[in-house]
């Protein structure tokens, strides 16, 4: 769906499988959309996609790696909206056709769609399919709300069923979601785990404070605690208001980078409810996100209860690399707590959700000695497990096995 020069965080994971799998020598052709989620004009300029046919598709280069773009617009119309995801598949198809010499189609989750485009261009191509559940869908959808009908969600199950039936291999991100999803196989072998990772040569530890740009103005000695990300559904909103009301007279300040759906009604509670402590900002530049991770002291997940064991938020390898430490709200036994569980880089709350962030806050705003603890904790993990060359080289085995 989404891949550079795009500037979100689906794209910044695959951009490095890409290269990545160009390092474990194979060649790598890309087909995706054309940028609409995050446009970073600097990134638009470095990798500028030129048109094909009178639009009907894009091409751009990649560090190398030749990338189409077939047109996808987000349409406040959702009947536009709607055509312009079929182009875009129906398309794609075509297009995927067209490329000579396929050994193999790697394509994420969400949406289930793509692993179905990808099953036909695979067999076409005589090559393999290999789908990569990001978050499982269609619990997602249901989870969420936007499906309720029961013909349209077995429908849906059915889907999912024939996609891991049919590629040649799935992958997963963790032992969770390698569980839930693992009695849906009619032939397990295919189903591995293969986690996401960071690249540790951009987000590491920095051992001085570098400036920010002027939007977020100069430093006014606050704790700082952030998120930066999808500001959506998948997200708790009301511990972070809740704790905002009761820290308000307090030293500490609250900053979201980001943008999505929820971001207007965050907007809205913060003025209404005067939240002087709480500060929104738009998506930045990747190159500054680890400028960012390392500027300010805490950084906090909380995760929607009815989504939480269908995702898992990847930013928390990019924090974990910045020897940074995490408060997390989120249930038990979900993907991100069975990651975090017994690490000692993080403060879990699962229980009292409002009330429990707040104390956390309060606990690592006064302890800079625990704050440095989870961190190194977490950036020693990440170093020695969970690297881009590691996992990386986790996708290559897995080729080269099939």
């Amino acid at each position: 769906m989404v891949f550079s020069p795009d500037g979100v965080s689906t794209a910044y994971l695959y951009n490095d499988i890409a290269l990545g799998l160009v390092e474990n020598g194979f060649d790598v052709v890309v087909l995706t959309t054309t940028p609409h989620y995050n446009l970073i004009e600097s990134e638009l300029v470095k990798q500028p996609i030129e048109k094909k046919l009178f639009g009907l598709y894009y091409l751009s280069d990649f560090k190398g790696i030749q990338v189409y773009h077939i047109p996808l617009k987000k349409y406040k119309n959702t009947g536009k909206r709607l055509i312009s995801f079929f182009y875009w598949h129906i398309l794609s198809l075509f297009i995927g056709f067209s490329i000579k010499k396929i050994n193999f189609v790697l394509s994420p989750s969400p949406p289930l769609s793509i692993g179905f485009i990808s099953l036909l261009i695979a067999k076409f191509k005589g090559a393999k399919s290999v789908y990569n559940v990001q978050e499982i869908y269609p619990d997602l959808l249901i989870n969420q709300g936007n499906v309720k009908s029961s013909i349209i969600i077995n429908l849906l199950k059915k889907f999912e069923k024939f996609i891991y039936k049919h590629s040649a291999a799935v992958t997963t991100i963790d032992e969770v979601f390698y569980a839930k999803i693992s009695s849906r196989f009619s032939d397990i072998s295919k189903l591995k785990i293969i986690p996401n990772f960071v690249d540790t040569d951009l987000y590491k530890p920095l051992n001085y404070k570098q400036d920010l740009p002027s939007v977020f103005g100069s430093d006014n000695g606050k704790i700082k605690i952030l998120y930066a990300g999808n500001i959506g559904f998948f997200q708790d909103w009301a511990p972070i208001l809740f704790a905002a009301r009761e820290l308000l007279e307090e030293n500490i300040e609250f900053w979201i980078i980001g943008e999505g759906v929820q971001k207007e009604y965050l907007e809205i509670e913060i003025q209404k409810q005067n939240l002087s402590n709480v500060r929104i900002f738009p998506y930045q530049n990747r190159e500054l996100i680890p400028v960012i991770n390392n500027y300010v002291d805490i950084h906090f997940i909380a995760i929607n209860p009815l989504m939480e064991q269908e995702g898992f938020p990847s930013k928390v390898y990019t924090i974990m690399a910045c020897a940074k430490p995490i408060i997390v709200v989120t249930g038990e036994k979900t993907p991100l707590y069975n990651f975090l569980e017994n690490k000692n880089c993080s403060l879990l709350i699962t229980n009292d959700r409002n009330s429990g962030f707040t104390e956390a806050i309060r606990k690592l705003a006064n302890d800079k000695a625990l704050r440095e603890k989870l961190g190194n904790n977490g950036y020693e993990l990440i170093v020695n497990k969970y690297s881009k060359r590691v996992i990386l080289s986790k996708y290559a085995d897995l080729f080269k096995a099939l």
